[in-house]
């Protein structure tokens, strides 16, 4: 999971991103799942997220290059298969 940096300055953050950190600082609980959180400048952990942010278009590109990659691998599987029910 990415920090995304968001057109207006926030970051959306993996809760458990965030938990960890704060875990370390004193903090406790648990998140489980895969939620987001929106944090602003004003968050203690923004700055230090804000240097492995990615933006939005950079997750839209990341996505597009795995379903290309996805694709690749489904095909060149599907050519496997093919070849054992010849065997």
């Amino acid at each position: 999971m990415y920090v995304i940096r968001l057109p207006g300055g926030n970051l959306r953050v993996p809760a458990s991103v965030l938990a960890r950190g704060r875990q370390a600082h004193g903090g406790s609980g648990s998140v489980i799942g895969q939620a987001y959180v929106e944090i602003g400048p004003e968050d203690p952990d923004y700055q230090r997220l804000l240097e492995q942010s990615i933006s939005e278009e950079e997750m839209a590109d990341k996505r597009r290059r795995w379903r290309e990659d996805d694709e690749a691998l489904r095909a060149e599987f599907e050519e496997f298969k093919a070849r054992q029910a010849e065997e």
